[in-house]
């Protein structure tokens, strides 16, 4: 069983910091990519940012310049620091992992976290 604990949401005012934190645990061999969704009341859930074992991201045109995702691979963790916050960055932040569960796997399973809320006042 592969768990996601994510952490660090909260409410900010605009132009604000913050901080999103994701940990995998359980009987894991390998994390092809980690990354940060979130979906917003009425709206599809979207990718905001990823990043690969060997370091390649990619980031939604909305954040680049403004988030950075990190990861450090021997805690199995990943990170999203979210700079100028703006209210249309509110939404729910989903943590995402894609899983080797065996070294023989052919394709990743996908594991989601809860998700934490992000509110960004005007």
């Amino acid at each position: 069983q592969v768990q996601l604990v994510e952490s660090g949401g909260g409410l900010v005012q605009a132009g604000g910091s913050l901080r999103l934190s994701c940990a995998a645990s359980g009987s894991i061999f390998a994390i092809n990519v980690m990354g940060w969704y979130r979906q917003a009341p009425g709206k599809q859930r979207e990718l905001v940012a990823d990043i690969t074992s060997g370091g390649s991201t990619r980031y939604a045109d909305s954040v680049k310049g403004r988030f950075t995702i990190s990861r450090d691979n021997a805690k199995k963790s990943v990170h999203l620091q979210m700079n100028s916050l703006k209210p249309e960055d509110t939404a729910v932040y989903y943590c995402n992992a894609k899983v080797l569960l065996r070294p023989w796997q052919l394709a990743p399973y996908d594991y989601w976290g809860q998700g934490t809320q992000v509110t960004v006042s005007s």
